[in-house]
């Protein structure tokens, strides 16, 4: 073939772009997932969402309606009815429907496909370290046998080609020369807390910062389950206290009329990383507001939302140098920019040593996610 029929072979083809063939359910789906993290889990506001979004764009046709959406929810295991306790169970209209676990996996997925991207699942518990060692993350190098070695680390294909080159193939012969493993990288496991902001702020000014915290919160959950299964994740959330949340309770978030016991949530992450047996720990945080709230030891709470309180804000600096004593990175999410709250941001992190990034919406999932994975290979021991 002549040279120029190659180039011809290798050039590019252009075509108009052509939609991928989705079926009409497949299409609402995608918003459904999008308005039931809206509507933190709500199925009646986001289904009126939906039909308000179809009056206007005419989401549907005649041959595949809303109604027809619905009922495939329900068969497709989406959706359920719940019988209301004090109904009578006849079909009065004393159910209500809510969404399954299945939903709430969903979510996840489009969560980790919108902020991560859609990532090849991994090996169980495989996370790349710059130590070379026994594992299972193999590196394509090859070395000599050494005593103590195991057995199954021996590359077989490698140390045949040896023998047949050293020895000849007229008759089979193997020494220990002739082995030769592959290198292998150790594997590490981490254990992270995500702490989420759920004070007041978290909706005022006409912006939604809770949404994208959550969503945040769902990819890193998908991402480590599947991607990390060794890894472990725990979320709390703070307002005027600080609980701990499971990945089910994710979608069902809500912001309250809450002060920011910044304290409260540090103490709670620290108590549940103390508990952790894996050596690699850290707390990431998202947060828009200062610490204005503290819980007393009788109990009762001292809250403050004028400015930067040096009492509660002395606090916060004591919790930062104790995780720093623990060996326990902070990294700071704050997505206010106020002056003043990231000169304390800044001071905080100092305290601790750890990290802050100082961003809005845009791109925090991507900011979480590079962390995540840089800290998997700088804090490795050997």
């Amino acid at each position: 073939m002549k040279k120029k029929d190659k180039m011809k072979e290798r050039g590019f083809i252009f075509k108009k772009y052509e939609e991928p063939n989705t079926s009409p359910f497949e299409k609402l789906f995608e918003i459904f997932k999008e308005l039931i993290t809206h509507t933190s889990g709500d199925l009646d506001e986001a289904l009126d969402w939906l039909r308000q979004l179809d009056e206007e764009y005419q989401l549907t046709t005649p041959d595949y309606t809303i109604e027809d959406f619905i009922e495939d929810l329900k068969q497709k295991g989406y959706i359920k009815e719940e019988l209301d306790p004090d109904g009578d169970g006849e079909g009065d209209g004393s159910g209500s429907l809510k969404i399954t676990a299945k939903t709430e996996r969903a979510i996840r997925q489009q969560a980790l496909d919108q902020i991560f991207g859609k990532m090849r699942k991994g090996k169980s518990g495989n996370h790349r370290t710059s130590h070379v060692g026994r594992g299972d993350e193999h590196t394509g190098d090859f070395r000599n046998y050494q005593f103590g070695d195991s057995l199954d680390r021996i590359s077989m294909t490698e140390s045949l080609r040896n023998a047949q080159i050293n020895h000849g193939i007229g008759s089979f012969n193997m020494t220990h020369d002739d082995l030769v493993v592959e290198e292998t990288h150790y594997k590490s496991q981490m254990s992270t807390v995500l702490m989420i902001d759920l004070s007041h702020s978290m909706i005022l000014y006409g912006e939604d910062r809770i949404t994208p915290a959550k969503k945040v919160a769902m990819a890193l959950a998908e991402l480590i389950t599947t991607r990390y299964p060794k890894d472990t994740l725990d979320i709390i959330v703070f307002g005027n206290d600080a609980w701990p949340v499971s990945i089910a309770d994710l979608p069902y978030l809500k912001v309250g009329p809450y002060h920011t016991n910044t304290v409260d949530g540090l103490k709670l992450a620290m108590d549940i990383l103390r508990r952790k047996r894996n050596t690699n720990k850290q707390i990431f945080m998202i947060t828009d507001g200062k610490p204005s709230c503290i819980r007393e030891r009788d109990g009762s709470y001292y809250k403050n939302s004028m400015g930067l309180d040096p009492y509660i804000v002395d606090k916060c600096y004591n919790m930062a140098q104790q995780a720093r004593k623990l060996q326990i990175p902070i990294t700071t999410f704050m997505i206010a920019q106020d002056p003043y709250l990231m000169q304390f941001i800044r001071e905080f992190t100092q305290a601790n040593q750890g990290k802050a990034f100082y961003t809005g919406l845009k791109g925090l999932g991507e900011m979480i996610f590079e962390d995540y994975e840089t800290n998997r290979k700088k804090r490795i021991r050997g």
